[in-house]
């Protein structure tokens, strides 16, 4: 459904009803108060999981049909022949289809790995060609704000209701995190066969434990 929900939609202790513009029987799409590029929107399940673990299968299938579904909206909007004429650019290749350009999909799953609204969402950022591409944009420095301040969508959401709400409602104002430390190609280095083996032959044998349980 496109239209505005009727009932009241909570992101978190957030109120975000009028922030919505998708809603199924178990998720909801809203348009993101702190974007880190034009089009970065948010996917969430209805009920307040926190962790991706936490849903029912027909949960976790309606959330990621979602996520393709918003894809799809973003591309026609975004990839389209007249967005690229409208911004000036080569539009040849413009068909409005996700393929055209890309997308950064992603869930920081707890608090540790970056999460700031104990409500699990999937954060989808398109990334348009000759905008806001790799190669155009600002490149892998999406990841470093995605998990400083820039990126913290429940410290943003805190600053707007805090005027509104007294903080024993909203608690601390949450704090970003779970970026990873830089570290340059020359300083990885690539393990040996019988490294990567053994650490199959482990996560085989804690797979089949978990099927015996």
């Amino acid at each position: 459904m496109g239209s505005q929900p009727s009932s009241p939609l909570h992101f978190g202790p957030f109120e975000v009803t009028s922030q919505v513009f998708l809603t199924t029987p178990y998720s909801f799409a809203l348009v993101n108060l702190k974007p880190l590029l034009p089009g970065h929107v948010l996917v969430c399940p209805k009920k307040p999981h926190q962790r991706l673990t936490e849903l029912t299968v027909p949960e976790l299938t309606d959330l990621f049909q979602s996520v393709q579904r918003v894809q799809r909206m973003l591309a026609r909007h975004y990839f389209s022949h007249a967005w690229f004429e409208k911004h000036g650019h080569d539009t040849a290749a413009a068909n409005g289809t996700p393929t055209v350009g890309s997308f950064n999909i992603a869930i920081q799953d707890g608090q540790d790995a970056g999460q700031t609204v104990p409500h699990l969402h999937v954060h989808i950022i398109p990334r348009i060609p000759s905008e806001t591409a790799k190669e155009e944009g600002p490149g892998d420095q999406i990841y470093e704000w995605m998990a400083a301040e820039d990126g913290n969508v429940g410290g943003a959401l805190w600053d707007r209701d805090i005027i509104k709400k007294l903080r024993s409602e909203l608690g601390k104002r949450p704090e970003p995190g779970g970026g990873f430390p830089s570290i340059e190609d020359s300083e990885r280095h690539p393990r040996t066969a019988e490294v990567m083996e053994a650490e199959a032959q482990e996560y085989r044998g804690v797979l089949e434990k978990m099927g015996e349980e």
